[in-house]
C-alpha cells in the first residue's frame, strides 16, 4: 500500500467512525493500534508519560504494553461491534460489555476486547510516579488493610507470593468483598466484578508487562511495584465509591 492510498484509506475509516487496523500479523504496530476518537470506544490516554514509572517498568515496557496489548484489545472490541452479529452490543457500556459476555464462548470477541481493555486501564490506574512506601495508606483504606492482613507489610508479602505462585497469565487484584479486603489471582482476562466485588488496585502478571525488564523475575518485578509504584491514594478513592 502506497503512504499516499494509506492516507486516503485512513481519512475515509476516521470519517465513518470506525478504528481499522493495517497490519497483516497478530501484532499490531503502535500507529495501527492507535483507536479513532470516533470509535465507539475511544482509546483513554495514559495517566502519566511512557517514562514516567522508570526505573521500576520501562519507557519501551509500557509503550510496547500500552500501545500494542492495551490499544490492540481496544481496536479489536471497537471492530468486533461493527459486526451484524455485535451490533446490538453497540449501545452498551464496556463494562456492561464485558458483563454480559463472560464465559459466553459466542461472544468471546466481544469479552477479550472489553475486558482486556477495562484491565489494563484499572492497571495503569493502579500505579503512580513515587507511589508505594512514598505514598502510604491512611484512614479507612489503612484500617481495613490491618484488619485484613495485620499490616501494609504482610499485605504486600501476600500480594507478592500470591502472584508469583499464579501460573500462567492473569491479574493480582486487592478487592473489597462485603466491607473486608481480600487479595486474588484471576485467570487471564477475567475481572473481580465478574464475581460481584469490588476492585481496588491490580497488578498485571501476563509475561508482556514484565518480561523486557525483569525476564522470568515475576517476583522482582511485584515487589518492585509494590514498593516502588503502588497507587493507594486510587485505592482508597475507589474503596469509597
Amino acid at each position: 500500500m502506497t503512504e499516499m492510498t494509506r492516507r486516503k484509506f485512513l481519512a475515509a475509516t476516521s470519517a465513518a467512525g470506525v478504528a481499522i487496523g493495517l497490519a497483516n500479523s497478530s501484532l499490531v504496530s503502535a500507529a495501527d493500534a492507535l483507536v479513532s476518537p470516533a470509535a465507539i470506544f475511544p482509546s483513554p490516554a495514559l495517566p502519566y508519560q511512557e517514562a514516567a514509572l522508570e526505573p521500576v517498568i520501562s519507557a519501551r515496557t509500557v509503550g510496547f504494553h500500552y500501545n500494542k496489548h492495551h490499544l490492540g484489545a481496544l481496536k479489536g472490541l471497537n471492530d468486533a461491534l461493527l459486526l451484524p452479529e455485535y451490533k446490538a452490543y453497540a449501545s452498551k457500556s464496556i463494562e456492561e460489555i464485558m458483563l454480559l459476555s463472560a464465559n459466553k464462548p459466542e461472544l468471546s470477541k466481544l469479552f477479550n476486547g472489553a475486558a482486556s481493555a477495562i484491565n489494563h486501564e484499572f492497571y495503569w490506574a493502579s500505579m503512580m510516579p513515587n507511589g508505594g512506601d512514598n505514598a502510604k495508606p491512611s484512614g479507612k483504606l489503612l484500617t481495613l488493610l490491618e484488619a485484613s492482613f495485620g499490616d501494609v507489610a504482610n499485605f504486600k508479602n501476600k500480594f507478592r507470593d500470591i502472584g508469583v505462585a499464579h501460573v500462567g497469565s492473569g491479574y493480582v487484584w486487592l478487592v473489597e468483598n462485603q466491607g473486608k479486603l481480600e487479595i486474588m489471582s484471576l485467570n487471564n482476562l477475567d475481572n473481580p466484578k465478574m464475581r460481584g466485588l469490588k476492585p481496588l488496585l491490580a497488578v498485571d502478571i501476563y509475561e508482556h508487562a514484565y518480561y523486557l525488564d525483569y525476564q522470568n523475575l515475576r517476583k522482582d518485578y511485584l515487589q518492585a511495584v509494590l514498593d516502588k509504584l503502588l497507587n493507594w491514594n486510587m485505592a482508597a478513592a475507589r474503596l469509597q465509591a
